[in-house]
Formats: structure tokens, sequence, C-alpha cells
């Protein structure tokens, strides 16, 4: 008996065969076979030509999300215009009439002053409330579909670029009514544009990613945007408003300084005569300083989680 059971523990041991893969952790394994992680970062380079390769659809998802906002409203696409002139107008009233807050500006000039910092603040703070729910409230689009996600925050900035764009033709009427008219300077519109809209994108996607991880985000950015509009001048000439104030040398220069004030400053130099205090020379180069820091910035932070949205 002991002998046949010996045959046959035998026989087990030799039918056993050891596996060349024993002892390995799921991730060498994984590598060993040449096996990838679905959704898996590629490098900046690529991403960026995927980016590229993608273009059609963030222009037409930027497009149909447009013309989709204002959809269930009887006055439809007249609301992109509409919303900021009523903002104007009651920015108007409290400001410019009950609090004296016109800086000595008279009503041909502070109007487009108001109208202008109406517009552009607006093009920014609506990107970064499109860029806080670009992922989050995409979540299907993110789980059913690989593309680059970044095309749908820059899809959402570019949405409101076209807003703005509608809205300078009422600018420009309300320029005109109040006798500004075009100048070669009207030629700087295009390069604020520009530089305002690379700024946006890059708040936008910094906004998507934190807004991916924190959908609470989207709560409390419309107070954080509230107090960057009234520190940035939209509704008074902020530098005769710190002078007033009495507020510090640097805190005057952190607040002038600050991206959304220099877009409008920009902005009303080119489009408005006569304004009382000359634009600094050195506006220009926060411009270009903020666009290239914040939009290439928030590309790459953007980027470096990418393999994460959707998930969880």
């Amino acid at each position: 008996m002991s002998t046949v059971s010996e045959i046959t523990h035998d026989s087990a041991v030799a039918v056993s065969p050891t596996s060349p893969d024993d002892g390995l952790s799921p991730a060498e394994l994984a590598r060993k076979h040449g096996l990838e992680v679905s959704g898996a970062r590629v490098g900046l380079g690529d991403y960026v030509r995927q980016m590229w390769g993608r273009r059609h659809f963030i222009l037409a998802f930027s497009q149909a999300k447009l013309t989709a906002q204002y959809s269930q409203a009887k006055l439809g696409q007249l609301w992109q215009v509409a919303t900021p002139l009523l903002n104007a107008a009651v920015y108007f009233f409290i400001f410019g009439l009950l609090l004296g807050g016109r800086g000595g500006l008279e009503n041909e000039q502070y109007i487009p002053f108001l109208v202008t910092g109406v517009f552009v603040f607006t093009f920014t703070q609506n990107s970064a409330m499109a860029g806080v729910r670009a992922i989050s409230g995409n979540l299907g689009l993110v789980r059913a579909l690989h593309f680059p996600r970044a095309s749908l925050p820059i899809s959402f900035s570019l949405q409101q670029l076209q807003q703005l764009l509608f809205s300078m033709i009422v600018l420009l009427v309300v320029l005109l009514g109040f006798g500004h008219f075009p100048d070669l300077s009207w030629l700087l519109i295009v390069p604020v544009l520009l530089l305002q809209f690379v700024f946006n994108t890059g708040v936008a996607l910094i906004m998507a990613r934190m807004g991916s991880k924190t959908p609470d985000l989207a709560q409390l950015l419309p107070f954080v945007l509230r107090t960057w509009m009234y520190a940035s001048g939209v509704m008074y000439p902020l530098e005769h408003m710190l002078n007033k104030a009495g507020a510090h040398s640097w805190v005057s220069d952190v607040l002038l300084a600050n991206p959304a004030a220099v877009y409008m400053d920009l902005m009303r130099y080119a489009l408005i005569d006569g304004l009382p205090q000359a634009l600094p020379p050195h506006v220009w180069a926060l411009a270009l300083g903020w666009a290239v820091l914040v939009g290439v910035g928030g590309f790459v932070y953007f980027w470096k989680a990418e393999e994460q949205y959707g998930r969880g």
C-alpha cells in the first residue's frame, strides 16, 4: 500500500507544471505580456496631436452647445446679448447713479466703459463656470467614448468666445451711439480677444480638473467670481476707486495687474476715446504673460490627470 501511495504522490508532483509567471505581481505580469492600462495618459506631444485631430469635433461641439443654450427660451439667442446688457443697466443704476462710482466720467464715456467691462468680464466668468462642469456634467460622454478630455473645456471656452462675438455687435452699436467711431486702435480687439481666449481656456481647463474631483466647487465658484468682479473694476475705474479708498501701493499694483482688469483695460483703451488715464506700457506684457502662464500651465495641469477623468 505504501508503494502505491508513493507512486501516486510522485505522479501528482510530476503532472503539476510550474508556470514561469508564478510569483509575478499583476503589474509585472501585464508588462511582461505587453498589456497597457486602458485610457492611460499619452505623452504631451502625442496629446497635442490628438487634440489637433479632434479640432472639428471641438468646433462642432461648441456650436451645438451654443445653439442649445437658450433653445427653451422664446427669445432664443437674443439672451446671449440681453443678459449682459441687463447686468450693465443694473450696475449703471447702482454704481453710476446711486454710489457715484463713475470716477468723473461723463455718460458718453462711462456707459461704453461699463458695457465693455461687463462683456469682457462675462467672457472670463462664463468660461470658468462652464469649465468647472465640463467633465462632471458630461460623464456619459467621457465614459462612453475615447477622446482627449481637454476637448470638452476647450470647446466650452470656444463657445463663450462665439457668444462674446455676438455681444461685440451690440457693443459697437453702443460705442457709435455715444460718439466713439472706428479708429485704427479698434484693430487691437483681435490680439486682446486672442490673448484673453487663451487665458480663459487655461482657466476652464484648471476648473475642469478641479471640478471633476470636487463637484461642489460649482456651487462655490460664483462667490469667488463675484469677488473677482468687484476687485477688477468692472463697474468703475479701478485706479480711481483705489486712490479714493487710500489703498496701499502694493494693493493697487496687485489689483491693477490681475488678468481680468488687464484685459478690460486693453479693450477699453482700444475702443473708447478720451479716457482720462493713459494705458501703462507694461499692460501688454501682463496680458501676454497671463495668457502663456495660465493657458499653457492649465493645459499641462489638466493633461496630467487625463487617465482619471470619468473613473470612480
